[in-house]
């Protein structure tokens, strides 16, 4: 009897562990969002770093006058760094527009608060700045580089060297951002930079010499 007697009580559960979860997942939301940035930054450095070279490396081919190289690789940070910020402003901005419609319909259906919800949206101008930033960053290896050497064949040498060692620290960083092998990675995007610079150093010696 006493074993039927016995009743067994709900009691409320502790909601100190779903606070625990749920401040956990914020974080790992906001690391989320800070790998993101990150790699992003990674990219457009990478790409300021390999376009800028190969432009100094196309005009090297053709002319060995060090203000030519350093005017058009400054000319192409500029104009590189303009378009990195305006295609980054676009593409972010388009996308905050698809987040709000969306909030403003789950809103409609969920009723949920939607002014808390668009201070977690990205910010285009944000990212515009920093993309600019990060191009102009990888940009100013090869130009630095250059700036200094007289020697015409030493300077392409210095700036196939300087370009090198950006790449694979470049590459090394994305890898632990992606959580990838970190040879294959600054592998892969040596000889993509290698590759960019020789083809642009060809073919403009290439048209150089015909004489357009």
């Amino acid at each position: 009897m006493a074993g039927m007697n016995d009743v067994s009580i709900p009691v409320c559960e502790d909601k100190s562990e779903e606070q625990h979860v749920q401040v956990s997942v914020e974080k790992e939301v906001d690391y989320s969002q800070r790998g993101q940035w990150l790699r992003a930054a990674v990219l457009g450095a990478t790409d300021g770093l390999v376009s800028v070279a190969s432009l100094m490396m196309g005009v090297g081919a053709v002319k060995e006058d060090v203000k030519a190289m350093i005017l058009t690789g400054f000319a192409g940070l500029v104009a590189g760094a303009c378009s990195m910020a305006i295609g980054e402003f676009v593409s972010v901005y388009s996308q905050r527009d698809v987040e709000v419609a969306q909030m403003k319909r789950v809103k409609g259906i969920l009723g949920n608060d939607e002014e808390s919800e668009k201070e977690a949206l990205p910010n285009p101008f944000q990212a515009a700045v920093a993309s600019a930033l990060a191009f102009m960053l990888g940009a100013m290896m090869p130009l630095l580089s250059a700036a200094f050497i007289v020697d015409h064949k030493v300077r392409l040498g210095v700036v196939v060297a300087m370009v090198s060692l950006g790449l694979v620290v470049f590459g090394w960083i994305g890898a632990i951002l992606g959580r990838t092998r970190v040879a294959k990675s600054c592998f892969r995007i040596l000889v993509g930079g290698w590759m960019a610079m020789a083809i642009t150093f060809g073919l403009t010696r290439w048209i150089g010499s015909t004489g357009l």
